[in-house]
């Protein structure tokens, strides 16, 4: 007997082949209910590895229980977005995370989302989707695509799949139906390879699967908004935004696809990746304009979200660990200028580290200690001149 559009297995089948039709690579349907992972997220959580990320203990209770999403007895349809593209470098040395040279994949995801949900009420025959996430719920999202077969879970805490290895993105909509599904999980797993606990230069991943987010490169890259604790700069500093280096020893991301000209590359990150994170802080760069400048040279860019005086700290630390032309006179300038202590500190750091011998550098930095007036920025200061003494 043949199934009708509105029975449970045809019903998950439909959703995918909408999702795929539509343009994403990856397609899957979940139960909406506790994910496999939700105790060890808790263990997580416990042992104090989520930073200063307090929203995850907030909403911890939804995130072991996401039921509450919807109003009944539903589903999730996992989609996917490949993201593949050769490493990024600039002429100065400073690397910057992959998916950071192309479209923010937040807005691209909800949009796609947003077009997948008219379609299922169209033409699925299933109730219309409730709510959709990209990467912003309060959902395990790689444990519950794990449960859909969308990938099997990797020891650097990520989701890998054969043909797209650790590059692609995730994103969810609800679906106000208990759907039957059947997951058939792709074939792989890490076996007894170790090259991204091997990898880590700040040693993050505490042990398989288990990740330190206070330790992670990314994290202090993008989500930290203060100062990045002095021990770990030194590894720090070679990423201006964000870190690749779990993901780019991983085996199974060697053969993954090149996304390049689906996604393109953002007029700011293109000029970075010919002039160098230097011009952030330089006379011609544009964060030295103020946050309101700032927002609108980097709209619809993924690098927004490291904020102004994030992604400025980021590129002072940088300049100070691979020193390319100009290095010295813009890290003084910012040291001296930049309204924000955050970026002045980093400023610090940078010629400390980099040109804490040249002449007229200890001066710059001792002059700086005596202007601030705040005792933490002043700490930090007398830390940074401590760096130029060594």
């Amino acid at each position: 007997m043949g199934t009708r559009a509105g029975d449970p297995v045809s019903g998950a089948e439909r959703l995918v082949e909408l999702a795929l039709d539509l343009g994403f690579d990856l397609a899957a349907v979940a139960p909406l209910e506790p994910p496999p992972d939700a105790e060890r997220f808790a263990g997580w959580l416990e042992a104090g590895y989520a930073a200063d990320m307090d929203w995850l203990a907030r909403q911890r209770g939804r995130i072991m229980d996401p039921r509450g999403l919807a109003h009944g007895p539903a589903s999730l349809l996992i989609v996917g977005l490949a993201h593949g593209r050769p490493g990024l470098e600039t002429p100065d040395g400073t690397r910057l995370a992959r998916y950071a040279a192309g479209r923010d994949y937040h807005n691209r995801m909800t949009k796609l989302l947003r077009k997948l949900r008219k379609r299922i009420t169209a033409e699925s025959g299933l109730p219309a989707p409730g709510r959709t996430f990209a990467d912003a719920a309060p959902l395990l999202e790689r444990s519950h695509a794990t449960a859909a077969g969308l990938g099997f879970p990797s020891k650097a805490a990520n989701l890998l799949h054969p043909r797209f290895g650790p590059w692609f993105f995730l994103g969810e909509l609800v679906i106000e139906a208990p759907l039957e599904v059947a997951p058939s999980p792709p074939a792989g797993s890490c076996g007894t390879c170790t090259a991204c606990l091997d990898a880590c230069p700040t040693g993050a991943l505490r042990s398989p699967g288990v990740l330190d987010a206070e330790l992670c490169i990314s994290y202090q890259t993008i989500e930290n908004r203060g100062p990045i604790p002095h021990q770990l700069r030194n590894a720090v500093a070679e990423w201006g935004f964000g870190c690749d280096v779990c993901s780019e020893v991983c085996p199974w991301g060697d053969k993954a696809p090149d996304t390049s000209q689906a996604w393109g590359t953002h007029p700011e990150v293109a000029a970075a990746l010919e002039a160098g994170v230097g011009a952030w802080l330089g006379p011609a760069g544009s964060l030295d304009r103020g946050a309101a400048h700032y927002k609108e040279r980097w709209r619809g860019s993924a690098m927004q979200r490291a904020q102004r005086d994030g992604l400025a700290r980021n590129a002072a630390l940088a300049l100070g660990l691979t020193r390319p032309d100009g290095a010295q006179r813009w890290l003084t300038a910012a040291l001296e200028a930049d309204p924000a202590p955050l970026v002045r500190e980093a400023a610090a750091w940078g010629l400390a580290r980099g040109f804490g011998g040249t002449p007229g550098v200890r001066d710059t930095l001792a002059a700086a200690l005596e202007r601030e007036p705040d005792p933490a920025w002043r700490a930090l200061l007398a830390r940074d001149l401590e760096l130029a003494d060594a």
